[in-house]
Parts: C-alpha cells; structure tokens; sequence
C-alpha cells in the first residue's frame, strides 16, 4: 500500500473547514491520506534564533547590519498560516541593540491580494508590533510604490515595492509547502509574485508558463515559474531568509534560514519528506478540503485543495471539496469577472492562450478551468450561493452524503479516499 495511508474503521472522518471540523460518515474501505505528522520543535524561539545565529551560506544576521541599516522584512499576507508574530518578534529583539525600530519596515507581501485590515494585522503580528514599527500593505496596482528593476529574464518587465528595493538590508520570512504551480511556497515567492507590480505577476503567471508541465507541486529545478521568481529574488538582493515548516496543527516543525536558494532548498526538501504521499493507482472519488483556516477563506484560495484532489482522480471521476469561504469568491481582483465570462471550462483556454490576453487572476481560472473539464468537481460551502458556485463551473452540494449514497448506488465498487488536510498533502501516484 501507499505509504502513510490508513484504512478509516470508524467510518467518521473529521475534515478540515474555517476554524473547525466538519465530521463525515465515509465507507469503511476509504482511504485517508494525511501528511505525516511531525511534532512542534521543542523550542520555536529558541529555534528562530538559533537559525538566525546559524544560518545556510551565509553570515548570520547580526554580522549583516549595522546601526544605520534601513530593514525591509517581508511576511506573508492573512490568507497564509504563517507564524509571523513569534518569528517577527524574534527578529526584532535579536537586533534590538543594533538597529532601532525606525528603521524596520514590515511588508505585508499581497501579490494581487487585497489589502490586509487593521484588525488582521493585529491578529497577524501582535499589538505590540502593529503599534511600534510601520507596516505597510503592498499594492501591486500602484505605480507610484513599484520600482523597475534590471532583469536576465528576457519576458518580464520587473517591478518590485518601493520600500524593498531602497532598504539596506532585505529579509524574506515566509513558510514552505508544497505549490499547486510554484512548486513550492515561501522562499523567493516573498519577493515576487509577493511584492511585485501587477504587470510582473501577469508575466510570472502567463498561460505559457502554466501549462509547462513541470509547473506543479513540488517541483522545483524544472519548473519554470519557481525559476524566474528565485532570479527575480536573487537579483533584487535578499540578504536573509528565514522560512518555517509547519504541521497541521500550524505548529513549527522546522526553522530554515540563510542564503534564500539554499535554505528554501533545504525547507523544500524537508517539507516534500512530509507532505507528498505515493499512492498506488487513482480514485473515482476524492473527498478534500482546503486545510481549513486562513486558506478556505475563499474560493480562489479553494483551487489549491480541488487541485491536490485531481491529482489522484480518475478522467470523469469525482471530487467534494470543503471549504467555508467566509470571504466569498471575494470581492476583489478579477477572478470570478473572468470565470463568469465563459459559458464552461472548455471556452477558457482558447482565450486564455492568445499571447495578447492578460488579466489579473487568470491564472486561478486557468487551473480550475483545467481541472473541471476532466472532473466533477462539488462543493460544499456556506460561503456562496448557488450561483456563484455554478458559475464557477463547480456543482453546490448542500448534502455531502447525499453525494456519496448517490455515487456508492450508482458503483458498489466505488473506490475513494478523504484528504481531510486538503493541500497540506499532496497524493500522487506514477
């Protein structure tokens, strides 16, 4: 069997969704496919610092600045389970002697995001933080706060935050999973699509680059767009990294920091041990989430659990995604402008791959477009209507079992498996 695979005997399942669980009866002979469970480091503090003090290929930070340094520090925004508080604070007091506060800037890394709230910031960083150092939101869409930079990639016009590009000293915090079409998160993905201009992201997230069939999970050497943003990452001049790996607790289990490419190789590498399961051949259902809270809180952020689903599931099989959207679609970008526009999925690539075309987010809809035209995909959410699910090309299911007793009547011999984790694990077979 499948490494890591467990036969569910209770028949409940409980899956990941918003800030909870959701428990689904599941037949007996479903398989459940987790990520392998790693405990917390014992320390995390002590974890951070000690990756700070020891780094991959590089100095450590201390010997990096000085009492002059201007520090751009770049975190993830709230739709990423980052431990941002815990690693910013520890940053902060092990320079604390050096630098002062004024000189640190906090860049909440948006890509094509809205904007992150007062209140979320909080949530995010911790009072003390939001009311001591600035914090800026990163605006893709703002001309007068993006800098164009010198770039060996001959297609891509890059432009980066004003603040990152004019700061002394550089430093990417982020965590590191497994990435629908990056390969991999954290990393160089904190510098670019992170706090690039919004005509940088459409040529990162191009329909060519894309479809390269080594644009997906865990790739890494061969895949272009994780290529072109560690360039762009490297030539903007990272002078530190410091990534996490995380459980499905949200816990660390892993402190990497340094060099950006060697400590993101390191933390690829470790969370690739953990979170890519082998199973033996696909499935007619696959049952998922979007690992719950902060990534379920809307349907774009939901393509990443539809897409660990299809990776495991026949041609017209079927998957049943949860996941609350307590933010809707939402409201901002273009993501469902754009899916609403096409009458199916089948409609989408051949407007989509036209060079000429470019529009924010049509890269979601590039992917989902790919997924539905091979599977069915349903959803289960209280976060949307109808709808707004149909137009997305996915069916609303309000009654999860009555999905199931539907599909096992219609095929005894139904073979499933539930990813109560959704993208934390990411199944695939040879």
């Amino acid at each position: 069997m499948a490494t890591n695979l467990q036969k569910n005997n209770n028949q409940i399942v409980e899956i990941a969704y918003g800030k909870s669980r959701v428990g689904l009866n599941v037949p007996s002979n479903f398989d459940v496919i987790e990520p392998k469970f790693l405990k917390q480091v014992d320390d995390p503090k002590f974890s951070i610092e000690n990756g700070l003090k020891n780094p991959i290929n590089s100095k450590s930070l201390r010997d990096i600045i000085n009492s002059d340094s201007k520090i751009a520090i770049s975190v993830c925004d709230i739709t990423r389970a980052q431990p941002r508080k815990i690693v910013l604070e520890t940053i902060i007091e092990h320079i604390a002697d050096i630098v002062p506060k004024s000189n640190i800037k906090i860049l909440i890394a948006t890509g094509t995001h809205r904007v992150n709230t007062k209140e979320e910031l909080t949530s995010m960083l911790g009072e003390e933080i939001v009311s001591s150092v600035e914090i800026i939101n990163h605006d893709s869409r703002d001309g007068n706060s993006l800098v164009k930079m010198p770039s060996s990639i001959s297609d891509i016009e890059v432009f980066l935050n004003r603040n990152w590009v004019e700061a002394d000293v550089r430093i990417t915090t982020g965590f590191v999973e497994p990435h629908f079409f990056a390969g991999f998160s954290g990393g160089s993905k904190m510098v670019a699509p992170g706090l690039a201009g919004l005509k940088t992201i459409l040529k990162l997230h191009n329909y060519k680059r894309l479809k390269n069939k080594y644009s997906t999970w865990a790739e890494i050497n061969k895949n272009p767009i994780q290529q072109d943003v560690r360039k762009i990452a490297v030539e903007s001049g990272v002078n530190f990294t410091l990534d996490v790996t995380l459980n499905k607790n949200q816990e660390i289990t892993g402190v990497f920091s340094g060099e950006i490419i060697s400590a993101h190789d390191k933390a690829c590498a470790f969370a690739k041990e953990t979170a890519m399961i082998e199973v033996e051949e696909p499935y007619d259902l696959v049952i998922t989430s979007n690992s719950g809270y902060p990534l379920d809180q809307n349907l774009y952020q939901t393509v990443k659990g539809i897409s660990a689903a299809a990776q495991i599931t026949k041609n017209n099989g079927n998957i049943l995604c949860f996941s609350e959207c307590s933010d809707g679609i939402p409201d901002h970008g273009e993501f469902y402008k754009l899916l609403s526009s096409f009458n199916g999925p089948i409609e989408v690539e051949s407007t989509l791959s036209d060079p000429n075309f470019h529009c924010q987010d049509q890269w979601q809809v590039q992917m989902l477009a790919e997924i539905t035209q091979k599977h069915n995909v349903s959803l289960f959410t209280e976060g949307l209507t109808t709808e707004e699910i149909n137009k997305a090309f996915l069916n609303h299911e309000k009654n999860p079992n009555d999905l199931l007793t539907k599909l096992i009547n219609k095929n005894p011999a139904l073979k499933g498996c539930v990813l109560p984790e959704g993208p934390i694990t990411i199944p695939f077979f040879n």
